[in-house]
């Protein structure tokens, strides 16, 4: 059940209904794990064990990290929560690579290895609940949150199916004291709620699904079109991703507000980055905070020397590349970012641009422009690892991109139409984030009488409902 169709509409609709109409706490929050679960069983029931026995597992070790005094046996229970969330991921999505990367490597020095692997599927949304849990009892053993001892309170928290396949990431201390309160219907959360969730299906149907089948042309066939076409391939992919990954987080956020719950803000216009320091407090911010909090500050983050600096950041990622898929592209991904990271932390300089750009300023400077688009070509330089099917197949799209064929042949009519209907409303994209970019998300404040709000309501939802049907695409972080 993707949120951009029809059977998501009926879904949410019926669960809006039905949750409202419950004036009990405890019955309300059964009615969505239930919910949830068929959310998440709506693509294969038989996972729906394995999250059932992923929160079961960390709600026992919760309790037993709380009432344990003893440090050496915390830190067991901690040991075991890591181990067993981690195996689980690790036997799911690594499992294979691992063993067909080992059989590679013994190959290449002239021994035959025949690689033992599994044959089995990813689950959806594994890498998402599995860091969400493992947060709550990294913070229980940190003693930075209560237990939680209600049992249906934290499967609830665990599988709460707005977040629940591709985030945003939520942390114990945020989302699990909203599931203690019965919350009160807001008209005004309704229409915020509707409003992202708008821009979310823009974001997601006109801009995500559009550039989709142009992307997967241009890198299924990189070695049959021109120089210009690759570029384009390359800035596409980064909308395509941008957009998807974005729309989903606008739509579960603006989801989640409908039911009275509010969820961290997981993009905030990352393209308008100045530097890749804050690209990366812009870009799926979710993750990126989970990272600093549970890895990159407990190893040191930059209180030590420029030696343990960059060894940091260069683990922080190559764990974030690895996170995201069991492919060397995406280690490739993650050392890029690593090496365009590095010498703004050595320099002091990962924090110049903390405030958004133009703040008070109706257009950037030159200097603003120059290092937005700059950073924003790096940015894309590392997608074309991220989006390639192995780090030949990236290597040899880059190779060709440079080698400056300009060949008109391959631009048929068809794909120019495409190409320039793509960047068009890429670039509608740009303006009314730009004009929008002191906000959460795009509309949040509409000023303006009635026939404003609803020219912009009519307008962005004549678009989506004019391609909803057309190129639709599953969410490209479900893989992850």
């Amino acid at each position: 059940m993707i949120f951009n169709s029809i059977e998501f509409a009926i879904f949410l609709a019926i669960v809006f209904t039905i949750y409202w109409n419950i004036k009990n706490l405890t019955f309300r929050n059964a009615f969505l794990l239930i919910s949830s679960y068929v959310f998440y069983g709506w693509w294969d029931a038989r996972f729906l064990l394995l999250i059932i026995f992923s929160s079961f597992c960390d709600f026992y070790i919760g309790k037993k990290l709380h009432n344990n005094s003893s440090d050496k046996k915390r830190k067991l229970y901690l040991y075991l929560s890591i181990g067993i969330n981690l195996g689980i991921l690790g036997i799911f999505k690594y499992f294979n690579f691992f063993m067909e990367s080992f059989s590679d490597f013994a190959n290449y020095f002239g021994v035959h290895v025949s690689p033992f692997t599994l044959k089995i599927i990813l689950p959806v949304g594994i890498s998402f609940y599995t860091f969400q849990t493992l947060s709550y009892t990294i913070d229980l053993y940190r003693k930075k949150i209560p237990v939680e001892n209600n049992l249906l309170n934290f499967f609830a928290f665990v599988s709460f199916f707005p977040q629940l396949v591709a985030g945003p990431i939520e942390r114990g201390r945020l989302l699990l004291p909203q599931f203690k309160t019965l919350k009160t219907f807001d008209p005004k959360n309704i229409v915020l709620g509707l409003r992202q969730i708008l821009w979310g299906l823009f974001q997601k149907v006109v801009i995500a699904d559009q550039c989709a089948p142009l992307v997967n042309d241009i890198f299924n066939h990189y070695n049959e079109y021109s120089s210009l076409l690759l570029i384009s391939g390359a800035f596409l992919f980064a909308f395509q991703i941008y957009g998807d990954f974005a729309g989903y987080s606008n739509i579960a956020i603006g989801t989640a507000r409908l039911l009275g719950f509010n969820l961290m803000r997981n993009f905030a216009y990352p393209y308008f980055s100045r530097d890749m320091a804050e690209f990366w407090r812009r870009w799926h911010i979710s993750l990126s905070t989970w990272f600093r909090d549970y890895l990159y500050i407990p190893l040191g983050g930059s209180r030590g020397g420029k030696l343990m600096v960059i060894r940091n950041v260069f683990i922080i990622f190559i764990v974030s590349g690895f996170w995201h898929g069991a492919n060397w592209t995406y280690i490739v991904w993650g050392l890029l970012n690593a090496i365009y990271f590095i010498p703004l932390t050595l320099l002091n300089r990962n924090r110049n641009n903390i405030e958004i750009v133009a703040k008070d300023k109706k257009l950037p400077s030159l200097k603003e422009l120059a290092s937005i688009l700059s950073t924003f070509l790096l940015t894309s330089f590392a997608w074309i690892y991220f989006r390639s099917e192995s780090l030949a197949d990236a290597n040899s799209y880059i190779y060709n991109l440079f080698s400056m064929n300009l060949k008109l042949q391959d631009f048929s009519l068809g794909i120019i139409v495409d190409t320039v209907l793509a960047f068009f409303f890429i670039g509608i994209l740009i303006c009314i984030e730009w004009i929008w970019r002191r906000e959460s998300y795009p509309f949040q404040n509409v000023q303006g009488n009635t026939f404003v709000r609803w020219f912009y309501y009519v307008a962005i939802g004549t678009l989506i409902l004019t391609y909803v049907n057309s190129n639709q695409s599953t969410f490209i972080y479900f893989q992850f």
